[in-house]
């Protein structure tokens, strides 16, 4: 009887270890929450190798708590919409052997030299090479719009004014007039085969590259691009 007994008691304490090792052994793999960053962070050094300067990008971690299957065919994409520099996102999607797909927080930054106002500039100024300065900084916290080399603002007008320091961004500034309203200006019309050339008076301030009218000295009126030097180009 004794025997029995114990026989009895070590089944009843085995029973429930026994049975939690089946469960265990039979429980699916989970995804790998170090491994999906890494797909993550690969992908977007990717995304972001033509960008300027040092790019360093931070990812949040998985969330464990959504218990994802193993993926053996893990794949990263940038959602539509998603930005390539600054606060975004990068998904990752699994194919096989389950279905699923998941979000994760990043943030990249990029380290370069962008232009600063050298001092105040104001509003109709021409801006110079002494006008410009270059600092180093993450531009992804900068307002769109930041200007990167000299040639993108040096010989354009400011159309507002900036105190010293202040970044230089495309929205600020504007082509430089090159033909005043009233000046007498040149018309050069073609197309293919010809080429006309004409004088006229311009009726509008126009940037290069803006459009131009002109009135003739016969009186007709016509329309073209303004180019430097006082010419309208007008092309048929």
């Amino acid at each position: 009887m004794r025997s029995f007994c114990l026989l009895l008691l070590t089944l009843l304490t085995c029973a429930p270890a026994s049975a939690q090792n089946a469960v265990t052994q039979t429980a699916p793999a989970r995804q790998d929450p170090a491994l999906a960053k890494h797909v993550a962070s690969e992908f977007l050094k990717e995304v972001t190798s033509s960008l300027p300067g040092e790019v360093r990008i931070q990812i949040a971690d998985l969330d464990t708590r959504q218990n994802l299957a193993a993926c053996d065919e893990l794949r990263a994409f940038m959602p539509p919409g998603a930005k390539t520099i600054g606060k975004t996102n990068v998904g990752l999607r699994c194919s096989a052997p389950k279905n699923w797909q998941i979000y994760l927080g990043a943030q990249i930054q990029v380290f370069t030299e962008y232009l600063v106002a050298a001092h105040p500039l104001t509003a109709g100024q021409t801006v110079t090479l002494a006008d410009i300065s270059k600092v180093r900084g993450d531009i992804s916290v900068l307002p769109s719009g930041y200007m990167l080399s000299e040639e993108q603002a040096s010989g354009k007008t400011m159309g507002t004014s900036i105190q010293a320091g202040t970044p230089l961004r495309a929205d600020q500034l504007r082509n430089a007039i090159v033909i005043q309203q009233g000046q007498a200006v040149r018309i050069q019309a073609g197309g293919n085969g010809f080429r006309i050339t004409t004088d006229g008076q311009a009726l509008n301030n126009a940037a290069d590259g803006q459009t131009a009218r002109a009135k003739l000295n016969n009186g007709q009126t016509v329309s073209g691009i303004a180019r430097a030097g006082g010419i309208i180009e007008i092309a048929y």
